[in-house]
């Protein structure tokens, strides 16, 4: 007598194996054999990773996938400078197809500013947010005292680039969901994603 072993694969898809303690949800792929390829993210020594336009790499700090979004560290503002560890690559960028894009309920803030800035409608305050994160966040420090402006991302902003560059703003960071009265040390670090989910 012989039976017979049926294994069905439910869900249609290959989610990618964790990448440290992070799961990797499907459709987000760290390599050919699974996830959707246009959904690349890379796992190095078991850090996940998103790479840039700009070939920048943002370790991704979580991921929600029932709601498409992702977090991405910001980048680093060395000791005692005013400048992002990405500002040979221009900032932030994502490439025009990609299914990424920078959601709305990012806070950015750009600092050491050149004068051009206060020709545009950003938050150049003394009350701008940026002047807190540079007096009370030890990465901010080495800004103190510059021209910075603070702008929530919003949808008629361009949702694929945070710029800086000599010459305009040099150093930047990303709080994702401020909301009004939030003290300092709640703020939650990061640049959050969205994605499309595939069709």
């Amino acid at each position: 007598m012989s039976k017979i072993l049926t294994v069905t694969h439910v869900s249609g898809h290959n989610a990618c194996p964790e990448c440290g303690s992070i799961e990797v949800p499907y459709p987000l792929s760290t390599n050919d054999n699974c996830g959707d390829p246009r959904y690349r993210v890379y796992c190095e020594n078991d850090v996940l990773q998103l790479l840039s336009a700009g070939g920048f790499y943002y370790k991704i700090i979580s991921i929600n996938p029932s709601s498409y979004r992702l977090v991405i560290s910001p980048p680093l503002i060395p000791k005692d400078t005013c400048y992002s560890s990405d500002l040979t690559s221009g900032g932030f960028t994502l490439d025009d197809d990609s299914p990424f894009n920078i959601s709305t309920r990012n806070t950015v803030m750009l600092l050491n500013c050149s004068e051009n800035i206060l020709l545009s409608p950003l938050n150049c305050s003394s009350s701008s947010l940026c002047r807190l994160f540079e007096e009370q966040v030890e990465a901010g420090s080495g800004c103190r005292g510059t021209l910075c402006c603070h702008f929530l991302k919003d949808s008629s902003m361009t949702s694929r680039r945070i710029r800086v560059r000599v010459g305009g703003c040099t150093a930047y960071t990303s709080v994702v969901d401020i909301r009004p009265g939030d003290s300092i040390d709640s703020w939650n670090y990061g640049i959050e994603l969205q994605w499309l989910p595939p069709n």
